[in-house]
């Protein structure tokens, strides 16, 4: 649950505006958050643990970021396997 930073009061996960004061909801900046996990899937897993319920867009583009990293990944090494295996790679 978030907090207006106007007048404190408590906010629903899907405010816009603040219900008491009127006050515009800042964004979460899921995009960079999403980056860093794709980089570091560790932070962006555990980033993920810790804001699932306090920032959960941002908690979402961290997660998927590293979720990303980890599929690119065991791709990789799918496809390096695969080389060694047909005798591409020399």
């Amino acid at each position: 649950m978030a907090i207006c930073r106007n007048c404190g009061k408590e906010l629903g996960d899907q405010a816009v505006t603040c219900p008491n004061c009127g006050t515009p909801v800042a964004g979460e900046g899921g995009f960079a958050w999403g980056i860093l996990g794709c980089c570091i899937p560790v932070v962006g897993l555990v980033l993920y643990l810790i804001w699932k319920d306090e920032k959960p867009k941002s908690a979402k583009a961290a997660g998927l970021g590293a979720l990303l990293a980890v599929c690119i990944l065991v791709l990789s090494y799918i496809i390096l396997f695969i080389a060694l295996g047909s005798g591409a790679v020399t």
